[in-house]
């Protein structure tokens, strides 16, 4: 007998809600086959079958709260009971299909390896998996047009998720036979996106490429037309179950508390269902959102003021506006900046820094550093070893807020903002405390060219402690850096300029830079916050301070 237990859910998280089984007591059951859907303030997961068995017990109900590592039920050897009047039937049935994915599509989860090509198969291109937690995107861009020829792993599609942007390579060589996404559609992880005819040649100028889902509608009776009828027929399925799914008690909770309707919240979850996390930020945006507009005095008897949905639809563009969809991307940011605003007490200090050690420091020996080390000596280095050093001595700064609990973290993650055509990303340089300054300029490179060429992976976004972002390389000479949740701290880079400055009394021209520290005044004292940037300042005037850890 094998327990079902609650898995790690990522960093801070310490306990899920059981949304739903999408097994019961006495079903057979494979493995990595789902059994229940937790959700957390986050994310929604499932969790899997660790071996094939049967599911003989359900310990926890759904709407319950587990702890991460409870046991959620228990699976044991053998089969499920036979149905009745099993033995009468002759004919075998179809093995049993997941809930979780149509017969007619295969698993995301557990896809069949793909079998060996030949010269004319026709060969299918999926999205492929984008990290844990990440279930869909939206197809950005198409790289290639149908009927192009494409070498293996030749990048065919762009698609973009709410973390990161990704590529989609050709699976062999061969040509673009179909295109059954449109730009600007989302996609689930696996989910088949083109198809391809492998090892084909580009068909001749004037030739006509097979039709693609942007294809005219074809004649009844047709293949296409039937194909049509058929993904038509799949949508009013997914909708009605969509419409007779029930809804998670969680989602149930939260909804009832603040007063909405738990049907009116978008759901994210399998078939459209609404998760916790849709819960909360649905709750989240409908308090943010303007009061409807009252009914004029003139307007008819008994008309009903509009809607939060009504009250924030599209408005009518000018004659010189054009509309362009946000990438999630985008939206993503956006949500979590204005969250920021919305869940910390923000406040910033500031100090300005003498650069001219420091820019001595690079012009000595930047080329033997480079030599040497084959990464070229920049600030970032300098502003990474100093505020390791003040986070040590001021830990709250590298800390969170969990509920009603200070975490604090004995490891020092930095983050280090990277702008990119797509947005602004935060991908993380990890125990930069046990790197060497070398290590550490050498891992910012490596980061911020994958960032720029938008092939950044989950896991380089994740885990970072303290942000650093430089607007100095905009020309930026002051500004209010914005938390990157659930930090609680980030420091501002700015310009450096030669300023007049006051030195033993007398008046020198220096290289002086403005430094900002954006901190949350729940956790961080403005006496802490000042030190840290006080900190920070004298190492980087005196940087032999880092060389001796003093």
């Amino acid at each position: 007998m094998a327990d079902i237990t609650v898995p790690v859910l990522g960093e801070s998280v310490t306990e899920a809600t059981v949304g739903q089984w999408l097994k019961q007591p006495g079903e057979t059951v494979a493995k990595d086959e789902a059994l229940v859907e937790l959700e957390t303030d986050k994310v929604a997961v499932e969790v899997a079958a660790a071996e094939a068995g049967v599911l003989s017990e359900i310990l926890a109900k759904e709407g319950d709260t587990v702890q991460i590592g409870s046991v959620l039920g228990r699976i044991s050897a053998g089969r499920a009971r036979a149905a009745p009047m099993a033995e009468s039937v002759t004919t075998a049935a179809p093995p049993p299909v997941s809930r979780e994915t149509p017969m007619t599509k295969p698993s995301a989860t557990a896809m069949p390896a793909a079998p060996e090509t030949r010269s004319g198969q026709t060969m299918d291109i999926k999205v492929p998996a984008m990290g844990e937690s990440v279930t869909e995107g939206t197809l950005a861009n198409w790289l290639v047009k149908l009927g192009q020829q494409v070498a293996q792993d030749d990048p065919i599609a762009e698609i973009e998720t709410d973390k990161v942007a990704i590529e989609v390579p050709a699976p062999a060589a061969g040509v673009i036979s179909e295109q059954l996404i449109k730009e600007g559609d989302t996609v689930k992880i696996g989910a088949i996106i083109a198809r391809m005819s492998v090892g084909a040649s580009a068909p001749a100028p004037g030739a006509k490429p097979a039709a693609s889902a942007s294809a005219p509608v074809s004649a009844p009776g047709s293949a296409p037309a039937i194909a049509a009828s058929a993904v038509a027929a799949k949508s009013i399925t997914q909708a009605a179950e969509k419409a007779t799914d029930k809804v998670a008690p969680s989602v149930q909770r939260i909804a009832t508390e603040a007063g909405v309707s738990p049907s009116e919240v978008p759901g994210t979850g399998r078939g459209g269902r609404a998760t916790k996390a849709d819960a909360i930020r649905y709750v989240a945006e409908t308090a943010l959102a303007p009061a409807p507009a009252s009914v004029p005095a003139s307007g008819p008897a008994g008309a009903k003021p509009a809607s939060p949905a009504e009250a924030r639809a599209p408005r009518n563009l000018g004659p010189r506006e054009e509309r362009q969809k946000m990438s999630r991307l985008r939206q993503t940011i956006a949500r979590r900046l204005k969250e920021a605003q919305n869940s910390a007490a923000m406040l910033t200090t500031f100090n300005d820094v003498d650069m001219g050690h420091v820019m001595d420091l690079r012009k000595k020996y930047k080329d033997s550093f480079e030599k040497k080390h084959g990464v070229k000596l920049g600030f970032m280095g300098f502003f990474t070893k100093a505020c390791v050093a003040a986070l040590k001595e001021i830990p709250n700064v590298n800390a969170e807020i969990d509920g009603t609990d200070i975490i604090y973290k004995n490891y020092y993650n930095m983050g280090v903002a990277v702008g990119t055509d797509k947005g602004l990303v935060v991908p993380v340089v990890r125990d930069a405390d046990m790197m060497s300054l070398a290590e550490i300029e050498a891992e910012i490179a490596r980061l911020g060219a994958l960032g720029r060429d938008g092939k950044l992976a989950m896991d380089d976004l994740q885990g970072g402690t303290f942000t650093i972002t430089n607007g100095g390389v905009y020309g930026s000479l002051m500004s209010t850096p914005i938390l990157n949740p659930p930090q609680s701290g980030v420091l501002g880079m700015h310009r450096i300029e030669n300023r007049p400055v006051a030195i033993n009394n007398e008046v020198v021209i220096r290289p002086m830079m403005y430094l900002a520290l954006s901190y949350d005044h729940r956790i961080v004292d403005g006496k802490e916050a000042v030190t840290f940037l006080v900190r920070v300042k004298e190492a980087l005037e005196d940087p032999e301070r880092l060389l001796l850890d003093i």
